[in-house]
């Protein structure tokens, strides 16, 4: 089915980088609330969903995903004076709502946010319990943007207090332990009518008392002369130590400081902030501290990470070593019952051991439920259970209380799903770069499947900012590999799934690595008999999403229907919007001459060749991403679809409505899901719905 495409004005703009002339015609999308882009969003939009409503899948898609994702899930619990409080969604709630929960009694429910707005616009974005666990601070988003306002509730007396903390952004909530305030960091109030696109500059890290107004929150810690670095402050477990990192853009390193609050109950929150650890370069990560030790995990002279002691009665002596950096990449570490708690990745799947704090000395593990991930790991320094998360491509994600004595994990609330996974199988393979890194991927699929090269096949990489790729489950595959597709997660470089070494083997000037990682791996699946080229899509998000844009203009012919997903897809002024100058450590800037020249090189935007057949595509976006603005998806269509000779092969985009980056109510998450199966189906061969696989379970 060929589309006709509203009309895209083209202006004239031209900019000079480093002697060289580029054209920016789509410069007029930038101006998110004009007239103009508001109507032209409508057309696309009118466009889109008349082509998706002819889509055979679409409906199927809908129907399925939804008995799929209605099982109960909870997050790992926050353990407040011997209370949990935890998120848990029944199934199909717009939101997850805030429980507490005391031991041998039944869950109490703290505060839902689906009755603050019925229809999801208003999020929940987190959420932090006094230490003596009579308030909630809880932060509030408009469509899930990045910025955000703090409430408090008082959990006994069931309503909020008066305070109202605005302009919080990229922050942890981090109580004082007389539970009288708490810390937080925040950027300046932006320009009216800008918060949704304005540069971002400034962090600065503040304490607020309860009871008094924002305007005498006490300024804690800033850095004007480096107005691109984040701050984060957290509160030791004995509530004697602030802990601040300043990060140098969207990175791991940072430097670190401290201030000693005195006595925990009674807490001088006007402490000098003093230097940790003041050079760059490195990542100084604080896991706990016992007694006047802090403990940090880091990869000073370790890219796969080590765990360092500082004295911080003697903090200029320097650290020690606690535990050596070994040949697997160590991940999540959490000082927990007098031990320290550390997952190692071996080939990107999860082993947890339990390490003597002041020797690193082995004392056991934790046998993990089978082959898998821990997605997540907390607990606190004075009690012996450690939290975890555990999944898989075919375990939904399962909350675990692990005894460090025994080493017995207990199922907390575990999800009961509407699928017998059992049909299906995750097996591990590895493709061959073009460089010669060994590049792993994971491929889940039924075990009867035919390597006959013809299997609707859909890739998902990401490759940025030290974030690893795990083989974890998601809702809404099963309904794919039931009809015989194929999904695979691909840890391409850029990650840190092989510590600092492979994050930084894709960045900058090595970011032609992980793209050349994902194109190996497709063709080892073209290789393999899995699939073939008309029946490989490939999916990503954010980077994930410039992932895509680039794989798919590199290689038009080795895929049949591509879906970036809120993606950085103009590489030379990405910098000029919110938090985008932080992301120059990973990506470098067109103000730099070296750097343009790579930036250019790859930009997906810059990259469009009139005339070539591109693989369908489907831009995703949303109009409250305040992280990566959606002018990039809107000027990337309007190229693509410019330039697309396939007529067969549709370029349309997707504009989410009270959505942010990572944020949607369930009913829209699963619509959007649906959509983007359904469209994928359609342009790799997958047409008519087949009948679930044998062990299948029904809807409910």
């Amino acid at each position: 089915m060929s589309v006709d495409y509203p009309e895209t004005r083209r202006g004239d703009t031209v900019d000079e980088y480093h002697g060289r002339a580029i054209a920016d015609p789509y410069r007029w999308m930038e101006d998110l609330e004009s007239p103009d882009i508001r109507r032209w969003i409508d057309e696309q939009n009118l466009v889109t969903e008349r082509y998706l409503q002819t889509l055979p899948l679409r409906a199927h898609f809908r129907d399925r995903i939804t008995a799929l994702w209605d099982y109960p899930k909870v997050s790992v619990p926050v353990v407040e004076a011997g209370r949990l409080f935890y998120q848990r969604n029944s199934g199909l709630q717009k939101q997850a709502a805030v429980y507490l929960r005391e031991p041998g009694l039944e869950p109490v429910l703290v505060l839902d946010p689906n009755t603050l707005s019925p229809d999801g616009t208003t999020a929940l974005m987190a959420f932090a319990p006094s230490p003596d666990a009579r308030l909630l601070a809880y932060t509030l988003a408009q469509g899930g943007a990045d910025w955000q306002t703090v409430h408090v509730a008082d959990i006994q007396g069931r309503r909020d207090l008066d305070d109202r903390v605005r302009w919080m952004r990229f922050s942890e909530l981090a109580w004082t332990h007389d539970s009288q305030g708490f810390f937080y960091s925040r950027f300046p109030e932006p320009p009216p009518g800008k918060a949704l696109e304005a540069a971002l500059a400034n962090h600065a890290l503040y304490y607020h008392r309860l009871g008094t107004p924002q305007g005498e929150d006490r300024p804690i810690f800033a850095r004007p002369d480096l107005p691109s670095w984040f701050i984060s402050g957290t509160v030791s477990d004995d509530g004697r130590y602030l802990l601040i990192g300043l990060f140098e853009g969207a990175t791991n390193s940072n430097r670190l400081y401290f201030a000693d609050l005195g006595d925990p109950e009674r807490p001088d929150v006007t402490s000098p902030v003093r230097p940790v650890v003041e050079q760059d370069g490195a990542e100084y990560a604080p896991i706990g501290t016992s007694g006047t030790t802090l403990f940090v995990r880091s990869d000073r002279a370790a890219p796969n990470r080590c765990v360092l002691a500082f004295d911080l009665d003697r903090v200029a002596a320097g650290p020690r070593v606690v535990v050596p950096a070994r040949q697997e990449t160590l991940g999540a570490v959490r000082l927990i019952g007098g031990r320290l708690v550390a997952e190692y990745l071996v080939d990107v799947q999860s082993r947890i051991e339990t390490l003597d704090p002041s020797t690193g000395a082995p004392c056991g593990g934790l046998a993990l439920p089978g082959p898998g991930v821990v997605s997540a790991l907390d607990g606190r320094a004075g009690t012996p259970t450690a939290w975890l998360a555990f999944t898989s491509p075919l375990q939904p994600l399962t909350v675990y209380a692990a005894d460090l004595a025994s080493g017995v994990l207990t199922p907390f609330e575990p999800p009961v799903v509407r699928v017998d996974t059992s049909a299906f199988v995750t097996s591990q393979c590895f493709a061959t770069s073009r460089d010669g890194t060994r590049v792993p991927f994971f491929v889940t699929a039924r075990k009867d499947l035919r390597l006959d090269g013809t299997n609707p096949t859909m890739m998902y990489g990401y490759g940025g900012f030290s974030v690893d790729t795990l083989p974890a489950y998601r809702p809404d595959v099963p309904a794919w590999l039931e009809l015989g597709g194929v999904w695979v997660t691909v840890n391409v470089r850029g990650g840190a799934e092989y510590g600092e070494a492979w994050h930084r083997g894709g960045m900058r000037e090595r970011k032609q690595n992980v793209f050349d990682d994902f194109i190996a791996c497709a063709e080892q699946l073209v290789a393999g008999g899995y699939t073939s080229p008309q029946h490989l899509a490939i999916l990503g998000g954010s980077n994930g999403g410039l992932l895509v844009g680039v794989v798919m203009e590199q290689r038009p012919d080795l895929f049949a229907a591509a879906i970036p997903v809120v993606g950085v897809l103009d590489m030379l002024r990405y910098d000029r919007f919110t938090g985008g100058r932080a992301w120059v450590t990973e990506y470098g800037s067109s103000s730099d001459a070296a750097d343009f020249a790579f930036l250019i090189g790859y930009s997906p935007l810059h990259n469009i060749v009139e005339g070539t057949c591109y693989p369908a595509t489907l831009v995703c976006t949303a109009d409250f991403d305040d992280r990566v603005v959606p002018s990039h998806s809107f000027k990337f269509t309007a190229a693509l679809q410019r330039a697309q000779s396939c007529r067969r092969r549709p370029v349309l985009i997707r504009i989410e409505t009270h959505g942010s980056h990572g944020y949607r109510p369930t009913d829209k998450r699963i619509v959007e899901l649906a959509d983007q199966w359904a469209f994928a189906a359609a342009h790799t061969g997958l047409t008519t719905a087949a009948v679930p696989v044998s062990g299948s379970r029904p809807e409910r």
